[in-house]
């Protein structure tokens, strides 16, 4: 059925909005102007961008519906070659009485304002004020730039059909509701938050907010908290139209006045101490570490000397108990290597045939065959043809799949193995390290990647808190995933340093302080060190990636670590650090009321938390400072 006239009604529509495609075709514009509308169609309300010169283009529009299960085919006619970085969807969902969308342009979408779930605006030092919209499946379009500004006039436009309320946690974000006042009831009932479903939901919040939604409000935002109390709450939302908005002197006014609401101190100076270089004074005459802690505290702030990195390392990665004596250590090493070769029988002793009824074995097989063959050939522990050293690389790594045959081998185990194998030169030893680091990191190597995808929000939070103007940039060009540091907290920096840093860095990490997520620190750290190339330049997504890979073998390891305990000191000496961030940072420490409900005491990500805090926030006030 074609679109009639009375069909479409335009309520606003502004000119010089440009969208920035980074487009992978090497024909096509990376910045294209078009116009944002407010328009009815069928009297649907929506928003939609298109290019100015929009005719003769065959591609189909991107149409963003509700998810609601209503049958519906899947739509399958795009351009394969088209791939966009934000691409949120590869097949588009039809509802069964489709909303009429123009045909106008690969770049063109068009989404009803229902589904509109929040938008970012914001201003970074090169002038261009942009405007980041994200769906209620969770997903967000490309960043529009206002060039002519114009971002006041589309919120006053928009608020005649939805709330846009600030959230107290960004001040750069804004929420849409609906003006129905049935709907966030009904929001609420299709997240199946409550058992008892959405009715009177804000009373009975307000009289027992824990009773009401703690089992549940995990998968709620934090803007939900302040958005669900009384208006006289302190941390109630303010809209766009509040007079106590503060008003800016130019056509965008309000624009840099927003911030994150994080006032940092200065960034403390921070000092790197010498290699743990003595051992046997540190035991006691039975062999026992006297004080872990301080062994801990000295390998964080300068590492561990070669010839002893093998013996501390068994500590840190739990081959050894920090309180057994030799004796016992000559115990459990028997022990340990009867086990490792009970597992490597199991797996030397299958059969072609065999083998070829197993497709999981035979894959794992496969794999680590593949990446064992170009895992760190430079290294002369590793390098030639026929060493010994791949064969012991392989044959760990085959061990490891009848140790943790669920997981398997995921690609890029084997980078975590190779120094392991380097520092003890022992297979049953270097094996017995991997599953004590694997202990530590083995959810990235999960299918699921929700470890990776929660790492990257946790990296995200903390670069925010940091340096928003960095976030606004990356945001800009389509980068504030931060995809780009997926390998970094994969396989720990290990592509990105020299063989022997990563040695120290690795080290410094197991030493577990100063938290748990230091590796992050070090990320941001990263990050920071490039803000003047990646801001001051002409980078697009793609120029971004490429500059972050070459990045590889040119990072000086020991700034990086000196920025990243600095920027630890700092976040900890924020009076008012944000709970997020004081939960990355394993800083947060629940309340009494939240500490005596049931669900928060069946949480273990929270109990554990709890057990990170102990004696963390004497270290934000030290001169010199000491991790526990």
């Amino acid at each position: 059925m074609e679109q009639t006239v009375e069909d479409y009604k335009l309520i606003f529509e502004k000119e010089g909005v440009y969208l920035h495609t980074n487009a992978k075709r090497s024909n096509q514009d990376t910045t294209i102007p078009g116009f944002i509308r407010i328009v009815e169609r069928a009297g649907v309300p929506a928003l939609e961008w298109s290019p100015l010169e929009d005719e003769g283009r065959s591609a189909p529009a991107v149409l963003y519906t509700k998810k609601d299960g209503e049958g519906g085919e899947e739509d399958t006619n795009y351009d394969p070659g088209y791939e966009p970085d934000w691409a949120v969807i590869s097949t588009v969902k039809k509802e069964r009485d489709p909303v009429p969308i123009r045909d106008s342009g690969e770049w063109s979408f068009s989404l009803p304002l229902s589904e509109l779930y929040s938008l970012r605006r914001a201003r970074f030092s090169l002038g261009r004020n942009f405007l980041v919209l994200t769906s209620r499946s969770g997903h967000p379009l490309p960043a529009l730039h206002f060039h002519r500004g114009g971002t006041r006039d589309l919120f006053r436009a928009l608020q005649r059909y939805i709330m846009l309320d600030q959230s107290p946690v960004d001040g750069r974000l804004f929420i849409a509701y609906p003006h129905d006042p049935n709907a966030l009831s009904q929001s609420f009932d299709k997240l199946h938050l409550f058992d008892d479903g959405g009715a009177d939901l804000v009373s009975r919040f307000i009289q027992d907010p824990y009773a009401t939604t703690f089992g549940g409000f995990s998968k709620v935002t934090n803007f939900f908290k302040a958005a669900l109390k009384p208006p006289g709450s302190p941390a109630h939302f303010r809209t766009a139209q509040d007079p106590s908005f503060p008003p800016h002197s130019d056509e965008e006014p309000g624009f840099e006045l927003i911030n994150c609401g994080v006032e940092l101190g200065p960034r403390p100076d921070v000092t790197r101490g010498q290699p743990l270089n003595k051992w046997d004074e540190y035991l006691d005459g039975e062999g026992r570490v006297k004080n872990p802690e301080k062994i801990k505290e000295l390998v964080f702030r300068g590492g561990i000397a070669p010839s002893l990195r093998k013996e501390v390392w068994k500590f840190l990665l739990g081959f050894y108990p920090w309180s057994s004596t030799v004796k016992e250590r000559e115990d459990i090493l028997r022990f340990k290597t009867d086990e490792y070769f009970r597992m490597k029988v199991q797996w030397k002793s299958v059969s072609e045939e065999q083998e070829m009824r197993n497709s999981l074995l035979r894959g794992y097989r496969s794999l680590i065959e593949r990446d064992v063959s170009r895992t760190d050939r430079h290294n002369t522990f590793f390098s030639g043809n026929d060493n010994p050293g791949l064969t012991l690389l392989h044959d760990v790594l085959m061990t490891y799949c009848m140790y943790n045959f669920d997981l398997g081998y995921v690609q890029g185990m084997s980078d975590l193995l190779s120094p392991l194998l380097f520092v003890t030169q022992n297979e049953v030893e270097s094996f017995w390290c991997l599953t004590g680091f694997m202990e530590l990191v083995h959810q990235n190597f999960e299918e699921s990647q929700e470890a990776m995808k929660l790492q990257l929000l946790q990296l995200s939070i903390l670069l925010k808190a940091l340096d928003p103007e960095l976030c606004d940039f990356l945001d800009s060009q389509d980068s504030g995933s931060l995809c780009f540091c997926f390998r970094w907290l994969l396989i720990w920096f290990k592509r990105e340093f020299s063989f022997e840093d990563i040695l120290i860095m690795w080290e410094v990490a197991w030493s577990g302080l100063p938290c748990d997520n230091f590796h992050l620190l070090i990320a941001c750290s990263i990050l920071e060190s490039q803000r003047g190339e990646l801001i001051g330049s002409d980078h697009d997504f793609n120029t971004i990636l490429k500059h972050i890979n070459e990045l590889t073998m040119k990072l000086d390891l020991q700034s990086v670590l000196r920025g990243a305990e600095a920027i630890y000191l700092q976040l900890t000496q924020c009076k008012e650090l944000p709970l997020k961030v004081q939960q990355v940072l394993g800083l947060y420490v629940p309340s009494s009321s939240e500490e005596d409900s049931p669900d928060s005491q069946a949480s273990a990500t929270q109990r554990l938390l709890c057990e990170s805090q102990e004696g963390a926030a004497s270290s934000s006030s030290a001169r010199v400072p000491t991790y526990p």
